[in-house]
């Protein structure tokens, strides 16, 4: 007799074609309409519905409520760790979208993976960070050090607070588009905030797309140690 967890279940729920545009749109904004979302995966109102439903009652969304308005969002972190590490999956194994354009190429530079920066930059923002020994990592599993804590405080970061959310202070996120670890967790998603308080960087509206401005670009790669073959240029 089978026991433990159902994947199998959960696979149904992500795998239907319009469900999984739904959830991947939401790793770009945190919160959508059942509208926005339906537009997202082409499909009509009512058709979106019975989805949203569904991923619901399955537990891969919630809904807040802001006024009239209701809003879908994924359940959690970890479900926006799966999503990426599927389009990991889907890539490694030659399923893709064809598209043409530079979105592609920008977003494997740098785009926002739920909360939090992904893309060449963030790997190599990672990477530097555990060269100069702010951060341990063992597999995916990341620990800031006390050095690293001076640093990140230097940024403008307040560790301390950070450290009392009811989440990971810092975690690594398998990046798909590069198949290394970007930073997620906390500290992940408030470095993400600082870059685009300091107006380093922008989203593109409706996309995961992050575009650095040239002034930003150049910070970022003078505290991060980022070569210049890395660059994201607005």
């Amino acid at each position: 007799m089978n026991v433990g967890p159902d994947i199998a279940t959960i696979g149904a729920l992500m795998g239907e074609p319009a469900r999984a545009k739904m959830l991947t749109a939401l790793l770009a904004s945190p919160a959508l309409t059942a509208g926005e979302l339906a537009r997202e995966a082409g499909v009509t109102a009512q058709t979106a519905s019975s989805h949203l439903s569904r991923l619901e009652s399955g537990g891969l969304l919630i809904q807040r409520k802001q006024g009239r308005h209701r809003y879908y969002a994924l359940s959690g972190q970890d479900l926006a760790d799966v999503l990426e590490a599927l389009m990991g999956l889907a890539a490694r194994t030659g399923h893709t979208h064809i598209r043409t354009g530079p979105m592609q190429p920008a977003l494997r530079r740098a785009r926002v993976c739920y909360d939090h920066l992904a893309g060449d930059l963030a790997v190599d923002m990672l990477e530097h960070l555990v060269a100069r020994g702010f951060v341990i990592e063992v597999d995916e599993a990341l620990t800031l050090t006390e050095t690293g804590k001076i640093f990140m405080e230097a940024l403008g970061l307040n560790v301390a607070m950070l450290s009392t959310l009811r989440r990971p202070l810092c975690k690594g996120c398998l990046d798909w588009s590069v198949r290394r670890s970007h930073m997620a967790g906390a500290l992940g998603a408030a470095l993400l905030e600082r870059f685009l308080s300091l107006g380093w960087a922008a989203r593109e509206a409706g996309t995961r797309l992050v575009i650095f401005a040239p002034r930003g670009l150049d910070a970022f790669r003078e505290i991060f140690g980022v070569a210049p073959e890395n660059e994201a240029i607005a």
